[in-house]
């Protein structure tokens, strides 16, 4: 049996930083009661763990110190506000740190970074812990790091930020420039570390009081007033896999939606449309046997705001800037037979309409969101996590390491119904789709999946 060995723990702070209190925002707040994004990056990496530690492991470590005196935020914790009552802020402070945790595994990393089922569990010893609370105010930290070593085959590098924290668009900001520092320090880039984060979150406006009011809501639901202690590994009975779609499919599937629209109106036929049109038919597909007698199907994912504000905010914006999106279609529409073209264009039509409604206004209807979403959860919707618009590919740590050959957002896991979306990593301009469903669901998956592709 495959084990991952601890080798060290560091503690990596950042020499100057501005440290103090920051604001949460309407937008970070539903986020408080959750818990990290959990990212796995892998690295073809042929050298044994001495060669890591005296090479490589210094410049990874001052690189992620230099990421973090600008992402400042990401060194401190989230708290209660002093003196009562009831709301949460950020709190950094000189001497603050992300713990950088060193491993080494026997496990098989070429399997690991691969795209067939593999046990969830295995991903996880690669997915740093976020530290325990601080007992004395009932602050939670933000951020870890692992990097495991696999020797003579490769690197993982798992990166876990709490969601209160920031977005998928902040996140990969700060893993860009984590890379940037490391590659201009090997090669002397004048251009590789990304603009600087925005850190004034007065931008965001919130007239309405609605992080006050969603808080409460919150508090309302929740056992405590603190974030619940982190999952535990998942059982490891689920799989994880990924399905590529490629430009050509993507092509065709648009092809195939405007086709059936058949004058109808303008479609916003964009690649993450189809691409999640066609993975709700494939998920609703594989899970029908375990029983799906709801007569309407549902799906939720996020939609980026930073541009779509009035004003807009800066795309360097450091936290949380999305809002959900709710599309439901009829079941029997996603259960056509291998996940046929007619249901994929009713799906996508669906996703298309409901983004082409936030021309109307980004944050109409915000005061119902949070309900609106607890009120699926029993319906057990397809979400979406990630999104082929953040070059998680893109990830260049320069010599020694450079892209990555394969990147898993591990923390689907934690809700059911939950698949990821990503470029694909051959840069070829396709999508990748991560799943994480038990073994007999994956089986029938991947044939609906191949099923349709088959059909183009």
């Amino acid at each position: 049996m495959a084990t991952t060995r601890v080798l060290d723990r560091l503690a990596v702070s950042a020499a100057e930083h501005g440290g103090g209190a920051l604001p949460l925002t309407f937008f970070d707040v539903p986020w408080v009661f959750t818990g990290p994004v959990e990212r796995v990056f892998f690295y073809a990496y042929p050298h044994p763990v001495e060669h890591f530690k005296a090479t490589l492991l210094p410049s990874l470590v001052s690189s992620l110190s230099a990421a973090l005196a600008a992402f400042y935020p990401l060194l401190g914790r989230v708290r209660p506000c002093p003196g009562g009552g009831g709301g949460f802020e950020f709190w950094s402070e000189a001497g603050d740190s992300v713990e950088f945790t060193v491993a080494e595994s026997d496990d098989d990393f070429d399997e690991l970074s691969g795209d067939a089922p593999r046990d969830v569990g295995r991903l996880y010893s690669l997915v740093p812990r976020l530290p325990a609370r601080n007992t004395e105010d009932g602050g939670f930290s933000l951020a870890a790091v692992q990097v495991t070593v696999f020797p003579g085959q490769g690197l993982a590098v798992g990166v876990s930020i709490h969601h209160v924290a920031c977005d998928d668009s902040s996140y990969m900001h700060f893993m860009k420039t984590w890379a940037g520092h490391c590659r201009a320090a090997a090669g002397g880039e004048e251009d590789a570390v990304p603009p600087p984060p925005f850190l004034d979150r007065a931008v965001v406006k919130d007239p309405d009081g609605l992080a006050a009011r969603t808080l409460d809501e919150m508090r309302q639901l929740a056992s405590s007033n603190g974030p619940p202690p982190p999952a535990p590994p998942p059982l490891p009975k689920l799989v994880i896999a990924s399905f590529t779609l490629g430009r050509d499919s993507i092509d065709k599937l648009k092809q195939r939606v405007a086709g059936a629209a058949n004058g109808a109106g303008a479609v916003h036929c964009s690649a993450f449309t189809v691409a999640c049109a066609f993975a709700w038919a494939c998920l609703a597909r594989s899970s029908a046997p375990n029983g799906c007698s709801s007569d309407r199907a549902h799906l939720l994912f996020s939609v980026e705001c930073r541009r779509r504000l009035a004003p807009p905010i800066p795309h360097e914006y450091l936290g949380n800037c999305l809002r959900p999106c709710f599309v439901d279609v009829p079941t029997a529409d996603l259960l056509l037979p291998s996940a046929s073209p007619d249901g994929v264009a009713s799906a996508a039509a669906a996703i298309g309409a409901a983004i082409r409604a936030l021309d109307g206004g980004v944050l109409a209807g915000a005061e119902g969101w949070f309900h609106r979403i607890l009120s699926l959860v029993p319906r057990r919707p397809m979400s979406v996590g990630g999104s082929p618009r953040y070059g998680v590919y893109e990830t260049d740590f320069g010599p020694g390491m450079g892209r990555p050959r394969k990147v898993e957002l591990v923390s689907i896991v934690k809700t059911p119904g939950t698949v990821s979306m990503s470029e694909a990593g051959d840069g070829l301009g396709g999508i990748e789709v991560g799943v994480v469903l038990p073994e007999p669901d994956m089986a029938r998956f991947a044939s609906c999946f191949s099923q349709g592709l088959d059909q183009l």
